[in-house]
């Protein structure tokens, strides 16, 4: 089961989901999106809430309304954490989820420390955690196949991308051609160079009376 939320309507159309326990985040794990920006309460036990961004945006691209509102879902859904203030939740890209057969079932790590954020939640704001929890849908969605139409999606994109280039590539190379072959006419072309039927004329009487001449 996973469960779906709705960001804050001005922010833009931004979905945030959480599973439903750690074999739930687990397929969340395995299966995100690189749009996908992965919360949890620091040094907590807490849900893995993720953010979905828009194709194209990136990590810094996350508005300081949805980032309140992913942060604000995180801490109430920790049993912990949404009891006590000043509760620090980190985020990072999903690409950055790191993953070892040691760790435990839904457990994580992180390749780039770097890559990791850290956000200050005061206090639970309970305006936040109703409205969002009155777009709350649950949904059992096949993760797998989700991830497996998309990565479709995105190799036949990457194709036609590819077909265009050649596309491009082959008309800018016929041009050049042309232009070369145009080049090369006008130097044949040329008035100096040029012989004209008077020329062949002449030149073939010269031929013959110095053949008269001969004889």
């Amino acid at each position: 089961m996973v469960f779906y939320f709705k960001a804050r309507p001005d922010a833009g159309d931004y979905t945030i989901f959480m599973g439903l326990d750690k074999f739930e985040n687990e397929e969340l794990i395995k299966y995100g999106f690189p749009e996908d920006v992965w919360f949890h309460v620091d040094k907590m036990s807490s849900a893995h809430v993720y953010l979905r961004l828009h194709k194209g945006q990136g990590f810094d691209d996350i508005s300081e309304g949805v980032l309140e509102d992913c942060a604000q879902l995180v801490k109430a859904n920790s049993i912990q954490g949404n009891k006590v203030n000043n509760v620090d939740v980190v985020y990072t890209p999903w690409s950055n989820l790191k993953k070892t057969a040691s760790m435990d079932v839904g457990q994580v790590g992180f390749h780039n420390s770097k890559m990791v954020r850290t956000i200050r939640v005061e206090k639970r704001v309970n305006d936040i955690v109703n409205r969002l929890n009155k777009t709350k849908v649950e949904r059992t969605p096949d993760l797998r196949a989700e991830r497996e139409a998309v990565s479709a999606a995105e190799r036949a994109e990457r194709k036609q991308h590819l077909r265009e280039k050649k596309k491009r590539e082959d008309i800018e190379r016929l041009e050049k051609e042309r232009q070369a072959d145009m080049r090369s006419y006008k130097g044949l072309m040329v008035t100096d160079k040029m012989t004209s039927n008077k020329d062949i004329a002449s030149s073939n009487k010269s031929i013959q009376e110095l053949e008269d001449d001969f004889m």
